[in-house]
């Protein structure tokens, strides 16, 4: 059977009925192409309710991406979901705001992702009496060639792991808002580039607020994802506990990625296919933080746009995909949007939260087909 909308020189696909009629709506069709020109397996999909099996060029990849999950949830029990959506926000390149109670894991994660990769780690714990050059760096008079002698911070590194980011005063915190955004940082009037990848992990504690200062919008804008890990359920706790009785699983963590490789692997992401439709959507969703009847006197911003899309093609990677769905785009709308989004005066009295109203947004939007 030849799908009605072929023209002359387009890929021809060959199926049978029963496989299309089998799968029609649950995301699967098994399809052999014959290519004889240029249709994509996304327009067949969304003809046929499903998603064409074909070879992605991104598999070549999902044999490391699996070794890095593996090291991951070796030391993060029970928490697939989140180690996931770290591993989106890598591969999309994005920031990540880990916001839990203390003694969850978050710093953990976050060590052992930067142990699988082979790159410059750096970790700064955060305090209220810390200066801008604490992070960046300073110049040095050196009195035996009379010059000053830049000596660069901590932020100069491939993985930086912000620790308690909010016991910073927003005058230190302001010091990352030009390394987020731009991988640079000015000095002193120079500019210095920053080493590729540069990826920023931040954890902070929703509980306690003696002594720490939120994070302001533009700092937030800059996480492409926020999230929390939780507790662990009782037989992963159990097995945690059994875990560290002699020793910490952190230290058997190993490299299983370069800097280069890394950077390889992001650059396939941003090759993955987001339909129109798809585009259309997410812009939906975001855009529809920024009416008020939605329960926002802040919406969602542009770069708010493009991490989602830019996550969603991680999400479609991480699922062996060379194209992205609209589920992928639903389901991380709250990671990657909720920390973003102020509430009204009508939704702080109604006792709603921002991810409830962005949960609203989802279900009422409708769907690409």
């Amino acid at each position: 059977m030849q799908l009605p909308f072929l023209k002359k020189n387009q890929k021809k696909c060959y199926f049978s009925i029963s496989e299309v009629e089998k799968s029609r709506g649950r995301g699967i069709i098994i399809a052999v192409f014959y290519v004889a020109g240029g249709m994509s397996a996304v327009r067949f999909a969304a003809a046929y309710g499903g998603a064409c099996m074909q070879e992605p060029q991104t598999t070549l990849h999902l044999e490391t991406i699996g070794q890095i999950r593996t090291r991951l949830k070796q030391v993060i029990r029970g928490k697939d979901e989140v180690i996931d959506m770290l591993l989106n926000a890598v591969l999309a390149n994005g920031h990540v705001l880990l916001d839990d109670v203390p003694g969850v894991g978050k710093t953990t994660l976050a060590k052992a992702l930067a142990l699988t990769v082979k790159a410059d780690f750096k970790r700064i714990q955060f305090t209220s009496d810390m200066m801008p050059s604490d992070i960046l760096g300073s110049s040095v008079f050196n009195q035996q060639s009379g010059e000053f002698k830049f000596y660069p911070g901590p932020v100069f590194a491939n993985i930086l792991l912000g620790d308690e980011i909010n016991r910073a005063s927003p005058r230190t915190q302001s010091a990352l808002l030009e390394a987020m955004n731009e991988h640079q940082v000015s000095i002193e009037g120079v500019r210095y580039d920053l080493p590729r990848p540069f990826l920023v992990i931040a954890t902070e504690n929703p509980v306690e607020y003696f002594g720490t200062f939120p994070l302001p919008e533009a700092q937030l804008d800059r996480f492409a994802m926020k999230f929390s890990l939780g507790y662990p359920d009782p037989a992963e706790e159990l097995a945690m506990l059994n875990d560290r009785w002699q020793d910490d699983p952190l230290d058997h963590v190993v490299p299983v990625i370069g800097c280069g490789e890394l950077l390889e692997i992001q650059d396939a992401v941003r090759a993955v296919t987001v339909e129109r439709s798809v585009q259309e959507y997410a812009r939906e969703l975001v855009a529809a933080t920024r009416d008020p009847e939605n329960g926002f006197s802040l919406g969602a911003s542009p770069r708010a746009l493009l991490d989602l899309a830019r996550c969603a093609q991680g999400r479609a990677v991480l699922n062996g995909r060379d194209f992205v769905t609209p589920d992928d785009v639903s389901s991380l709308a709250g990671p990657v949007l909720t920390h973003r989004l102020i509430l009204n005066q009508k939704s702080r009295h109604a006792g709603v939260s921002a991810s409830d109203l962005v949960a609203a947004i989802v279900k009422k939007t409708r769907v690409p087909v």
